[in-house]
């Protein structure tokens, strides 16, 4: 899979972009708003798991982040299931280097496009912890909406902080292309 996203593109993994995933992953500021299952210090092992996992997935959901030379961040969905089963909960990172240059943002989009048009779903929500204000302002740049504060949710970075949840509908997203 390959889609265009302005200068760059979202694509399927491959094995060669272990070298690149380690390089823009192993970054304190990226993982340190994330959820602790993205390691810091991210490893060429760590890596390898990873691509393990996402070079052999079936429905393919997790994707490069790439410009024309290497992969410079990921993003994916993870489907949920029972009652949630039209649900899907969005996930994103971006290196350090290509930060406030709209990139998540044209992502977002995009993805959230291609998970409603190939995936079942009604809702694809994202949850963001407190302090990541570059990451609230993807995804109001993407149209998606606060809907929640869950009060002392998260225990990162020795702390309890607050984490938000911000969702679309199909509906809405459709209307609003």
């Amino acid at each position: 899979m390959k889609i265009e996203v302005g200068e760059v593109f979202i694509r399927s993994y491959e094995y060669s972009d272990k070298e690149a995933l380690v390089k823009y992953a192993n970054n304190h500021n990226v993982s340190r708003l994330l959820r602790d299952q993205f390691p810091y210090p991210y490893t060429n092992s760590d890596a390898k798991i990873w691509l393990k996992h996402a070079c052999n997935q079936n429905p393919e959901t997790n994707f490069v982040i790439a410009n024309e030379e290497e992969l410079i961040g990921a993003i994916g969905i993870n489907l949920q299931y029972d009652v949630y089963k039209y649900s899907a909960e969005l996930g994103y990172w971006i290196g350090e280097l290509f930060w406030g240059k709209g990139i998540a943002s044209a992502a977002v989009r995009a993805m959230t496009d291609f998970a409603f048009k190939n995936f079942l779903l009604n809702r694809i929500y994202a949850n963001v912890f407190e302090g990541n204000f570059a990451s609230e302002k993807v995804l109001l740049k993407a149209g998606f909406v606060k809907e929640a504060t869950l009060k002392k949710a998260v225990f990162k970075g020795g702390k309890f902080i607050d984490q938000y949840i911000y969702a679309i509908l199909k509906e809405d997203f459709m209307a609003d292309k």
